[in-house]
């Protein structure tokens, strides 16, 4: 069973000729290599290129171990070039373990007819200091784990058991094609463990290791809740916690999100334009990962974990995702108005196109619906509202011009919110 990965293999596919050096990021076990070196080199052996004129490396193997050294690396590529006229695919998987591998690109960039693809397992080299040192001369395709389509077009069977799994399992394309529920459980521990973990400690040389566990066990256990860095530190102040300072959190988030363990939304501000920076919402890039730290013992809050896979699913899908904020005035029980904050749980754009959503597990009757659009109600523009719900039931707009939408809609259909 393979998984195509047909969005992402375009994406190789239309870079191509584009004078940029095309770096394909995401976590560790989200099929990088299998897209690099098995389906965009088929794709390319498949219309014609010549096999001598694809040049693959891995550079976290233990045989091109001599080639971490840059100038080794550059001196075997300018070896194996064959300079016909044609052109030459470099596929470097891991390229962040060469040394100086900044440097290695932009030279690899002044080859004529080279086309330079390249993959690492976290953002080091997307930080601003890389930026400015491409001058948009590189070109980033972050790659994700498997969307439920993804998932669902090669495991099939009954949608709702494929997605419960897909709730408790997450995407990773290895996971999704072990057979039984011991092992999944088993890999993704031993992944977070040995694998995320480690990496992140070693990495970036961090002492305080069992803070750090704390923390991400208290991002798995409260996603898409808003907080800040000023309230995880007092979450630890006031429990049975290691002891950590505002700014040393603020780090560990930080090598936390260059890992893509997590991603986050911030709050914005509808009618005020603008972004707040009281408190921001954090989600996992892939929910077995999730599951595996709580050790499965939070996989069955259903309703977090479907805005979990909301917010994935629109990320996939190349929409940037804030939190929405609306604030109006309301009778409180004494009869006197007062302001209030109202929360959209999405507010995505692309381009000029903006979509207000929410998510909602249960709609089970008026008063619920109610609930869910009275702020996409008081959002003073026409854009799109959505709300999503879990139920089997069929997209329609409602009287106030709201969007109803069904969760398989949404998750199958890569078009459902051109509605």
């Amino acid at each position: 069973m393979i998984f195509e990965r047909k969005m992402y293999l375009q994406r190789l596919i239309n870079g191509r000729g584009n004078g940029m050096v095309k770096i394909i990021t995401g976590v560790r076990r989200c099929g990088k290599s299998f897209l690099l070196f098995n389906l965009f080199r088929n794709w390319l052996l498949e219309n014609g290129t010549p096999s001598d004129h694809i040049l693959s490396l891995a550079l976290d193997e233990q045989r091109n171990k001599k080639l971490l050294n840059p100038d080794t690396l550059l001196d075997y590529i300018d070896a194996h070039i064959i300079r016909d006229g044609q052109t030459t695919y470099l596929l470097l998987d891991e390229i962040q373990l060469v040394k100086d591998f900044i440097g290695v690109m932009i030279s690899l960039m002044h080859e004529a007819n080279v086309e330079v693809y390249v993959s690492g397992s976290n953002s080091r080299f997307l930080s601003s200091d890389v930026v400015t040192e491409f001058r948009g001369r590189g070109w980033e395709i972050r790659l994700h784990p498997l969307s439920f389509a993804e998932y669902y077009t090669q495991i099939g069977g009954d949608k709702m058991s494929a997605l419960r799994s897909y709730y408790v399992y997450g995407g990773l394309p290895q996971v999704a094609l072990m057979a039984y529920e011991e092992e999944k459980q088993q890999f993704l521990k031993n992944l977070y463990e040995l694998t995320y973990l480690r990496d992140i400690i070693n990495r970036n040389r961090i002492l305080n290791d069992e803070g750090l566990r704390q923390i991400i066990q208290v991002l798995a256990s409260s996603i898409g809740s808003g907080t800040n860095v000023q309230r995880i530190a007092n979450t630890f102040n006031s429990k049975e916690h290691v002891a950590i300072k505002p700014m040393t959190i603020q780090k560990y988030l930080g090598h936390l999100e260059d890992a893509f363990i997590i991603q986050q939304a911030l709050r914005y501000n509808i009618k005020g334009r603008k972004y707040i920076g009281t408190e921001t919402k954090y989600y996992f890039e892939d929910l077995g990962v999730r599951n595996a730290i709580l050790n499965f013992r939070q996989s069955d809050e259903f309703s977090h974990i479907m805005e979990n896979v909301l917010y994935n699913e629109l990320r996939h899908r190349g929409y940037s995702v804030d939190v929405g904020q609306v604030e109006i005035w309301a009778q409180n029980s004494q009869g006197t108005y007062a302001r209030k904050n109202l929360e959209i749980d999405f507010v995505i754009n692309k381009a000029d196109k903006r979509i207000y959503i929410q998510s909602a597990y249960r709609l089970p009757d008026k008063e619920k619906i109610d609930q869910e659009q009275k702020s996409l109600l008081n959002v003073p523009d026409s854009f799109k509202k959505i709300i999503i719900t879990d139920e089997y039931h069929p997209s329609h707009y409602n009287e106030m011009g709201v969007y109803i939408m069904g969760l398989f809609d949404f998750l199958l259909n890569p078009d459902s919110l051109n509605v």
